[in-house]
């Protein structure tokens, strides 16, 4: 097992990477919950699979067991959706002493974490991460939200989960694209801070070789994003690391209306873009593009920039969460595993995203 303790000023929790952890879900989750009370926020396609084992397991070891679950999707991260898990937890009779499970990928976690940092004023929760996206990402380092109409995850908080359990097993089920998806997150850490595991990544050539060290992935992932968090937990520096890529990434995915592309997919082609582009103007070293376009081939993600709009990918972009009134905050890397913030004037950024 690898464990990883995530320390801030106000909370610390762990972070259990074991396979099959699953299967002994309940023992582990009673030394940080003393209570009776649990529901799990989760979705369809996760429910019909693990659902019933997970519920079960958790009543072996005495826990009254709830469900919720939301359609797959991005489209659950909605204020629609919220508003229903709410009524939902109201008919359930649950309290502030109780506890929220978020079983799911990225989408049951912000939506499942949004709803507990703010039903009752705040419910502790729990991050039991199912697909790869979720292990490495979303689910550490607190931040929650759902969408609104003009943009991704305007609507949010910063609300810590008292613990979270990955379970790399859990990934056997996961849909080959979406497997894929995470490994376009697993790339974004490589790129801004983890050369080694940058060269790591070029030598597997099967998914056999992918799960043969999916546990060492994962580990070197969460410790690259603990780090950052406990530098910089509310995102006013070097937080914005982690979102290499994301700014063309979230315009792309709310151009598509979340549908025709995953966010990994998204932000494969957003780090392609600005990394060929800032190359060609002499801030990134030169070949790094390419060796970028190789891994995301190699794991079947995209790069080449679909046809949209130019003024709607710029609107997405001026609702980004790093825009300020004048500028915005890019980040750029030098090279594999060196990465920077860069303040840019709006009326300049098409200068650095797009050939």
């Amino acid at each position: 097992m690898y464990k990883l303790e995530v320390k801030l000023p106000q909370k610390s929790y762990p972070i259990l990477i074991k396979r099959g952890i699953i299967n002994d879900i309940g023992n582990e989750i009673k030394k940080v919950f003393n209570n009776k009370r649990i529901i799990i926020i989760t979705d369809h396609n996760v429910q019909r699979i693990y659902g019933e084992a997970l519920s079960e397991n958790l009543k072996s070891y005495g826990f009254e067991v709830n469900t919720i679950s939301v359609e797959a999707g991005e489209n659950s991260k909605s204020l629609d959706v919220l508003t229903d898990v709410y009524n939902q937890l109201l008919d359930a009779g649950m309290t502030r002493k109780d506890m929220i499970i978020a079983f799911g990928g990225g989408v049951v976690g912000d939506l499942a974490g949004f709803a507990a940092a703010t039903f009752l004023r705040g419910i502790r929760y729990i991050q039991i991460p199912t697909s790869l996206l979720a292990q490495i990402d979303s689910s550490i380092g607190g931040k929650v939200a759902v969408n609104l109409s003009r943009g991704k995850n305007l609507v949010g908080n910063f609300y810590h989960p008292e613990a979270v359990y990955i379970d790399p097993d859990l990934l056997k089920t996961l849909p080959e694209r979406f497997l894929h998806d995470g490994m376009a997150e697993v790339i974004k850490y490589s790129c801004i801070k983890d050369k080694e595991l940058f060269n790591r990544l070029r030598e597997i050539n099967t998914e056999l070789d992918l799960f043969t060290i999916i546990n060492e992935i994962i580990y070197s992932c969460c410790n690259i994003k603990k780090g950052i968090v406990e530098k910089d937990e509310k995102e006013a520096g070097e937080r914005m690391l982690l979102n290499f890529g994301h700014t063309i990434g979230h315009a792309i995915e709310k151009a598509f209306n979340y549908e025709g592309y995953t966010h990994g997919e998204a932000v494969a082609i957003g780090m392609y873009c600005i990394v060929r582009k800032s190359e060609s103007m002499g801030i990134t070293k030169e070949g790094t593009s390419d060796s970028i376009k190789e891994l995301l081939v190699k794991f079947k993600l995209p790069f080449e920039l679909p046809k949209i709009d130019f003024n709607i990918l710029l609107e997405a972009i001026n609702l980004d969460k790093k825009s300020e009134s004048e500028s915005i905050n890019l980040v750029l890397i030098n090279e594999i595993g060196e990465s920077f913030i860069k303040k840019i004037e709006k009326e300049k950024v098409a200068q650095y995203l797009f050939s």
